[in-house]
């Protein structure tokens, strides 16, 4: 039994399926978890409290079997290590982060409690874990991304809602994981639909208005947003520049779509703080986080815009919209 040391870091996946049956928590311990995040206490409420009900489906009762410790950055990547080292200092059992400088604060703080992966973006490639098969070390949970090929996905439904669609932007940040290989799967997908793909870099928030200037002076006709900590912050500038310059925007994220962009479809992030659950309960039971094989995502959403895309102009097809997870009116 690992007794209080389960960090834990929530990833996307679906591994081996967790059992239905309710195993009632007879230990009479109170398990503490750790949650450390990005973004604000607000934003982050929803997906806690899906962590809870997958919690509570495996037996733990919040407040008789376990409470969380949750510590925010408010925005500030800068304030991601001094989260992470509270939450260390305060000897928890688990401690949940949806962003890679979650992970790497949490690694940085201690390298015996277990981590746990909710959103981890190429953990192998980020050095985090050996394999997704044999993890090694104390992280394990589940990736992000369960392919590149959903970027092609996201340019078929473009092309579906923009039939003379010829030219698209993808906003990326070259200094993110994986994000390359987004690059070439939309590349690699652009050339199957006859589009020409428009390579625009941002690191910084304060890249992005130049980032849509150059958009508009090529005369792009839609933009793709990679998902990475840098653009996830940036979703409402992003947004508010879909409204200057009339451009729609997908992602593979939801909160894009939240903030106004047209259009999202990736794994469905509620599902994945449900599955973190998952994890946390192996490890407070004992399983060995080098040892717990990492998941890749296996269930996903489209989000569409409606009231955006009335504001652009655009009517959705009625085959796509019956696709559609949500609409957003």
């Amino acid at each position: 039994m690992m007794g209080r040391r389960v960090f834990l870091t929530v990833v996307t996946g679906s591994i081996l399926a967790a059992p239905l049956a309710v195993e009632a928590q007879q230990t009479g311990k109170m398990h503490h978890i750790g949650h450390v995040s990005l973004t604000s206490p607000e934003e982050m409420a929803p997906y806690l409290q899906a962590f809870e009900e997958g919690f509570r489906e495996l037996g733990y009762l919040k407040g008789r079997d376990f409470i969380i410790e949750s510590r925010s950055a408010n925005g500030n990547p800068e304030l991601v290590s001094a989260a992470a080292a509270e939450l260390v200092r305060l000897d928890v059992d688990v401690i949940l982060t949806n962003v890679n400088q979650g992970i790497v604060a949490a690694r940085q703080a201690t390298t015996t409690i277990p981590i746990v992966m909710v959103y981890g973006i190429d953990p192998v490639g980020a050095g985090f874990i050996k394999s997704l098969a044999h993890p090694g070390g104390n992280i394990t949970g589940g990736t992000f991304e369960a392919s590149p090929l959903i970027y092609g996905k996201m340019l078929e439904y473009l092309k579906q809602i923009k039939p003379k669609l010829t030219r698209v932007a993808l906003l990326w940040n070259p200094a993110a994981t994986a994000a390359r290989a987004y690059l070439e799967a939309t590349k690699d997908g652009a050339r199957q639909l006859d589009l020409q793909v428009q390579s625009v870099e941002v690191r910084k928030l304060k890249d992005f208005d130049g980032g849509f200037a150059a958009i508009s002076r090529r005369r792009a006709e839609a933009v793709m947003v990679v998902a990475d900590p840098v653009t996830l912050l940036g979703r409402t500038q992003i947004a508010q520049s879909t409204a200057r310059y009339a451009v729609p925007v997908v992602a593979s994220r939801r909160e894009f779509v939240e903030a106004g962009a047209l259009l999202s479809y990736g794994p469905h992030p509620v599902e994945r703080w449900r599955r973190a659950a998952f994890y946390v309960d192996k490890l407070l039971k004992g399983a060995n986080a080098a040892e717990l094989p990492v998941e890749q995502p296996s269930t996903f959403e489209l989000v569409i815009n409606l009231k955006v895309a009335k504001s652009l102009g655009l009517a959705i097809p009625q085959l796509l919209l019956l696709q559609t997870d949500q609409v957003i009116q």
